[in-house]
């Protein structure tokens, strides 16, 4: 859903970030503005227009001058309602940092686009960074597309097998295990209360611990394993977080997760692309008892590589030793805490127990105000527990219940597929226009000379320039001043586009047809252009002029590449409303993105020509006093 998308800063104000972040928190939900958590979208009601309109001091939000407003407004509700501090990003040094959903590690580097990073640091009261600008973007559907063959290797395919194929033409085979596998999944355990159901969990990891097995314990954000921490804490268990808060002790804390008594608390990011070996990973266990002995492997390797042939040895019988206690209790035990709306995400999480051949066990505690729950099932289950007047701290264990989670899985993932396929269907129209581009720009850096091009731009400029003037059929109604005021700003300072057209072989501009009004002005700009040639070729011969055309061309097609990312973001971002008219937003997406893209290819041969003649005088000057310098 989310594509890839290189960006660059942007100046803007901040002040309207800070203003909204104030005005938002005084507005109520369902009354103000409304909230879609499935789609994850927001809309303003009439009140919420009026009432920011108050605190403005403004009289209409959507008037013109003030439209850009409604983007800070949608920032700052989303930012409130829709992003949650330590589950989709945490703050760290002042600095606001994405949590990835599915491994729960921290994107570095990354920031939302389109002002919503802004509107959440100024939620959060921190340093608001200037807004980035798009400056290339592809989905990642349409990147994969881009290699000849294409193919990939996981452990939860399946699940995703219809997409894959839709998208990709990819089919999936499932490769059977190595040994067979040992896991046991026990069915989930549902509570009224999410206060209930992590008490149970606290449990049910002290029972484990007791007779020493392994527990590795899956939450879906920062702030409920940290919550689940405390409890644990409370009870005198000891063990390990792994979060995108401690993610720098990632290696450490698998390399221990499969000790005897271990209990490791972690989001989903632990132990993916892993083995969680059980007694322990022998390597790092031993690398870091070196370490603690003050043995480095950078300032004096010989030392350590001396001591690590002592102590590996011992590292890996005790880890065999130790491996074979943890088998014996059961293997490592997997407790899900939270279903997560991926099928995938808790495969994956099931999948650190019972690696090659080992016994294992799995299970997941619900809560009716999951988040899952609560979109889905929640209210229906939660309304027939408490009229069977069940207690908190009892949890149903019924199929009927894993059945209707399963279901709202099936449902959350086809809607996810639906998003993705609506996003690649737009993608599609930018594609093509992508292709053009980058094929354009490929051509100016691999080629040599780009010198008819030009021309052909120039020529193409002043038929548009042309058409525009003489729309209108009779020659009394032709619109000459905007003609002249056009070539003039073409030309660039100390041309004047109507005397050379008065003053050559065709007569007065007024006398001509359209197509002989054309053919002088094509000639002109030609000879405009020659002179353009003489002047740099006099001060730094052919070559240069060459490098010129291509240096201009090639800033020119950047810098309208990147305003019309940005239009088409724009238009992308209101068209939903076209559907309000009977009409389908992706085909006025495709009709209107077209005629942007047409206008955006006439502005590049536009501004080409006017940059080229720009520096036009600054050469002739220079030839001229290096051909003084010469003379004398």
């Amino acid at each position: 859903r989310t594509p890839l998308i290189i960006s660059g800063p942007v100046g803007g104000s901040s002040q309207w970030f800070t203003a909204f972040s104030r005005i938002v928190p005084k507005m109520t939900l369902d009354i103000d503005y409304e909230v879609d958590r499935r789609k994850k979208t927001i809309g303003v009601r009439e009140e919420g227009v009026e009432f920011v309109e108050d605190q403005l001091g403004i009289d209409n939000l959507y008037s013109p001058e003030h439209s850009q407003l409604v983007s800070y407004l949608n920032n700052a509700i989303k930012a409130k309602e829709l992003f949650t501090k330590d589950k989709d990003y945490i703050v760290r040094n002042g600095e606001v940092m994405i949590v990835d959903e599915f491994t729960g590690r921290i994107l570095q580097g990354r920031r939302y686009n389109e002002g919503m990073h802004q509107a959440i640091e100024a939620k959060e009261n921190v340093e608001i960074k200037n807004e980035n600008q798009t400056l290339a973007t592809v989905t990642l559907q349409n990147y994969f597309r881009l290699y000849d063959k294409l193919a990939g290797m996981t452990g939860t395919a399946e699940t995703e097998a219809a997409e894959l194929k839709s998208i990709y033409k990819l089919d999936v085979a499932q490769i059977p295990t190595n040994k067979a596998n040992q896991r046991t999944d026990d069915i989930d355990l549902v509570y009224k209360t999410q206060e209930a159901k992590f008490a149970a969990v606290a449990e049910d990891i002290a029972e484990r611990v007791e007779k020493g097995q392994p527990v590795l314990v899956g939450t879906t954000s920062v702030e409920r394993s940290e919550y689940l921490s405390k409890l644990l804490q409370a009870q005198h268990i000891r063990h390990s977080v792994l979060n995108a808060k401690y993610h720098s002790q990632e290696a450490e804390i698998i390399a221990q997760a499969g000790r005897l008594k271990a209990v490791t608390v972690a989001t989903n990011m632990a132990g993916r692309g892993t083995d969680i070996v059980l007694g322990g990973n022998p390597d790092i266990i031993c690398d870091i008892t070196l370490r603690e002995r003050g043995f480095d492997p950078v300032e004096n390797p010989e030392a350590y590589e001396t001591a690590w042939d002592d102590e590996i040895v011992k590292a890996r019988a005790k880890s065999e030793e130790e491996a074979e206690k943890v088998r014996e209790v059961g293997g490592l035990y997997v407790l899900g805490t939270e279903r997560h709306e991926s099928r995938r995400i808790d495969n994956q999480l099931r999948g650190r127990s019972a690696r090659q051949g080992d016994p294992g066990e799995t299970r997941f505690y619900l809560s009716m105000r999951d988040d899952l729950m609560t979109r889905f099932v929640g209210q229906t289950m939660e309304a027939l527990m408490t009229r069977l007047n069940v207690p908190d701290d009892m949890p149903i264990d019924s199929k009927m219940v894993s059945n209707a989670i399963k279901g709202a899985q099936s449902q959350v993932e086809n809607s996810n597929f639906e998003m993705r396929k609506n996003v690649l269907k737009y993608d599609e129209v930018l594609n093509e226009q992508r292709k053009v581009i980058y094929g354009e720009r490929r051509q100016i850096l691999e080629g040599e000379d780009v010198r008819d091009q030009v021309r052909a731009m120039m020529d193409d400029t002043i038929a548009a320039y042309v058409d525009g003037a003489t729309a209108e059929g009779y020659v009394e109604d032709w619109d000459l001043e905007e003609l002249w005021n056009a070539l003039d700003a073409l030309y660039g300072p100390g041309v004047k586009a109507r005397d050379l057209i008065d003053g050559d072989e065709f007569g007065r501009a007024g006398e001509l047809s359209a197509s002989q009004l054309l053919k002088a002005l094509q000639e002109d700009a030609h000879a405009q252009y020659d002179e353009l040639e003489e002047a740099v070729t006099a001060v730094g011969g052919e070559q240069q002029i060459r490098q010129m055309e291509r240096g201009v061309l090639l800033n020119v097609v950047d810098q309208k590449w990147r305003e019309h990312l940005y239009e088409m973001d724009y238009l992308k971002e209101g068209i939903g409303l076209r559907a309000m008219a009977q009409r389908d937003p992706l085909v006025e997406y495709q009709r209107e993105g077209g005629d942007m893209f047409r206008r955006m290819n006439d502005g590049i041969k536009e501004e080409t020509i006017r940059q080229l003649f720009l520096v036009r005088k600054q050469f002739q000057e220079s030839a001229a006093k290096k051909q003084a310098e010469a003379g004398a």
